[in-house]
C-alpha cells in the first residue's frame, strides 16, 4: 500500500510508536549543510536537537551529497533508507527530499544546455518521488534562489531563476499529484526581496550562508506540514 501525505498527519495526531520517529533528509549540498561553517546547515541544526539524552523528539539523519542531482539521489534512495534502521530493524518514519538546483544549472554559458535536460529531469524527478512514496511519508523542500550576479559557479555552471523554476514548477507539480507536501522556498524568498535573500548567500553565491541556513530551518519548522508529520518534543 503507498505511503501518502495522509500518513503523514495521521502519524502525528494518532498514537505514536514508543520508538523515537527517525527522519531521512536525503539531497545534494543545501541539505548537506555547505556553505554554514556555524552550525553545519538547516538539517544539522534539526539534529542537534536529538542529542541530549533523554529526548523523545525526532532522529534526523543528514544523507545529503555535495553535487548530487535527481539522478544520484534515486540511485542510492533505497539503500540510504534501508540502512537507517536504528532500533530494532525498524525502517524510517519520514523522508524529506530536497534536490534539482544542481539539475538546473546551465553547463559553459549561460544558454549553454542544462546539466540535467529538462524531459529527463521531468521523467526522474516522477520516478524519484513515486518510488520515495512507496517506501515511507514524504516531505519536498524546494531549492532556494542563487545570486545570479556572482555566477558562474566553479568557473563552468551558470545558475539562474528562470531555470530554477522551470525545474522547481515541475517538481512542485509532480508533488502535487503525487500527493506530496512541496515547500516552495524559491517563491518565498524571491519575494522577499533582492537584498534579502542576497544577505543570506554565501560569497559563490549557490548556497546559502549560516543566516541563510538559519532562515531556511525558521521556514521549514514554521511550515504546516512539517509541523504535521515531525515530531519536535523535547526533555
Amino acid at each position: 500500500m503507498l505511503a501518502t501525505s495522509t500518513s503523514v498527519f495521521s502519524r502525528s495526531s494518532g498514537l505514536r510508536a514508543t520508538h523515537p520517529q527517525k527522519v531521512v533528509v536525503i539531497g545534494d549540498s543545501c541539505v548537506y549543510g555547505f556553505g554554514d561553517p556555524e552550525a553545519g546547515g538547516w538539517v544539522e541544526r534539526l539534529r542537534r536537537l536529538s542529542m541530549s539524552p533523554g529526548s523523545s523528539g525526532a532522529v534526523f539523519y543528514n544523507l545529503g551529497v555535495r553535487g548530487d542531482r535527481v539522478q544520484q539521489v534515486r540511485a542510492r534512495l533505497d539503500q540510504e533508507f534501508r540502512y537507517r534502521g536504528e532500533i530494532r530493524n525498524r525502517l524510517p518514519d519520514l523522508m524529506i527530499l530536497s534536490v534539482g538546483i544542481n539539475d538546473s544549472a546551465r553547463i559553459g554559458r549561460p544558454l549553454g544546455r542544462n546539466y540535467t535536460e529538462f524531459a529527463e529531469f521531468e521523467h526522474t524527478i516522477w520516478a524519484l518521488l513515486t518510488q520515495a512514496r512507496q517506501l515511507c511519508p514524504v516531505l519536498f523542500v524546494g531549492m532556494t534562489p542563487v545570486n545570479e550576479a556572482a555566477m558562474p559557479f566553479s568557473k563552468v555552471l551558470y545558475y539562474g531563476h528562470a531555470e530554477q523554476w522551470r525545474y522547481k514548477e515541475a517538481t512542485r507539480l509532480a508533488c502535487h499529484r503525487l500527493n506530496i507536501p512541496y515547500l516552495d522556498l524559491l517563491d518565498q524568498w524571491l519575494g522577499r526581496g533582492h537584498q534579502w535573500y542576497c544577505d543570506r548567500l554565501a560569497s559563490d553565491g549557490l548556497h546559502p550562508n549560516s543566516l541563510g541556513y538559519q532562515a531556511l530551518l525558521q521556514d521549514v519548522t514554521n511550515w504546516d506540514a512539517f509541523q504535521a508529520a515531525v515530531d519536535l518534543s523535547q526533555p
